[in-house]
């Protein structure tokens, strides 16, 4: 073999080691941008207190009893009432008590499930039905005092 064969069989190693450094990093770049989670990965801790703090009501938004699954009802009006979550293996809603009774604020339900009735408010009470493959889950909602609250079903 002579100098010339050993000279082109480095620099094709060479080139191939740079190409495969450039694929590499390009792939991370957008494996990371792709499969990434914005905000990183929550607790469950985390996720209670978020469900639980009042969140800026979206503008001109509006809801019907079909709409779709993680929709919010119309913007509400000023209300002293207080926010809480609520969370069931079917998936999780927000409500708040105001002058008019209990209204959900949000819901959303769980990978696999689907919203199949919502009752949203207000009123005395409120619900909303999450239904899976092979269960149904209802979340009944009233206020007590100034607090919603989870009720059983009458």
């Amino acid at each position: 073999m002579g100098r010339r064969s050993i000279l082109i069989a480095t620099g094709w190693v060479a080139t191939a080691a740079v190409a495969t450094v450039i694929g590499l990093g390009a792939i991370r770049l957008v494996g990371e941008s792709i499969t990434g989670t914005p905000g990183g990965v929550r607790s469950a801790a985390e996720i209670e207190r978020a469900l639980a703090s009042p969140e800026p009501a979206p503008t001109g938004a509006t809801g019907s009893a079909s709409a779709a699954p993680g929709t919010t009802g119309p913007a509400p009006s000023a209300s002293s009432g207080a926010r809480r979550g609520f969370a069931t293996d079917g998936g999780t809603a927000v409500a708040e008590c105001g002058p008019g009774g209990v209204r959900l604020v949000s819901w959303a339900p769980a990978q696999g499930y689907r919203v199949r009735d919502v009752d949203r408010g207000p009123d005395d009470d409120v619900e909303v039905t999450f239904q899976g493959a092979a269960r149904e889950y209802e979340l009944k909602v009233r206020c007590i005092g100034s607090e919603p609250v989870a009720v059983a079903d009458d």
